[in-house]
């Protein structure tokens, strides 16, 4: 999953944020000076990611991309169901958008000297064009992947792709508003049972 549905899955605590943010950022063992509700967050993420890589409706998401993308699917799914949960907002949580990507703005302000590099290069422009706020327009799903094309260093053939996305929306839209409520649930099950290993710890 991209930012928006990771942030909006993980547990709401400033540190939590911060900790489901790091996840894309922080391979490898977990450092233990970093506070726990942090690394919950981290393996937090790591357990969407995999719960949804191995999901049969992403995979069947990730299908309807054609053969020139394909190896990159994943990444053109996550954006879009990014896209999708910034449109239909209001099912999934109650906080309006604009205040709960704010909420991440400030966490990101107030970590930035622990940030990892990468993180830290990224998040003024994250929080300038409100990558979190933006995702709800199309258009901004396309600059998003054009941005991310550029990043890697590979070739690699991301930019461009939003007429794909365009062609196959209504059947990526419903793949998503399929999908969501099971991730949902699971995520929370899965920060249930981490929160539980915290305290028996």
């Amino acid at each position: 999953m991209n930012y928006l549905a990771h942030l909006v899955l993980a547990e709401q605590s400033r540190q939590g944020l911060l900790g489901s943010l790091l996840g894309d950022f922080v391979k490898g063992p977990l450092d233990d000076r970093l506070p726990e509700t942090v690394r919950r967050g981290i393996r937090l993420h790591r357990a969407i990611d995999s719960f949804t890589d191995a999901h049969p409706l992403h995979l069947e998401s990730r299908n309807r991309i054609g053969p020139s993308r394909r190896r990159y699917a994943g990444i053109i799914v996550d954006v879009c169901y990014d896209h999708f949960l910034s449109r239909h907002w209001a099912d999934y949580s109650s906080e309006n958008l604009t205040d709960f990507a704010a909420r991440v703005y400030d966490v990101l302000r107030e970590h930035r000297d622990d940030l990892p590099d990468r993180l830290r290069r990224i998040a003024p422009r994250m929080i300038e064009d409100d990558w979190l706020g933006s995702y709800a327009e199309l258009a901004n799903v396309g600059r998003a992947l054009d941005g991310i094309a550029r990043r890697i260093t590979r070739t690699n053939p991301l930019a461009g792709a939003l007429p794909e996305i365009e062609e196959n929306y209504a059947a990526l839209e419903e793949d998503f508003r399929r999908f969501f409520p099971l991730l949902a649930a699971q995520a929370q099950r899965m920060l249930d049972a981490l929160v539980r290993r915290s305290a028996s710890d």
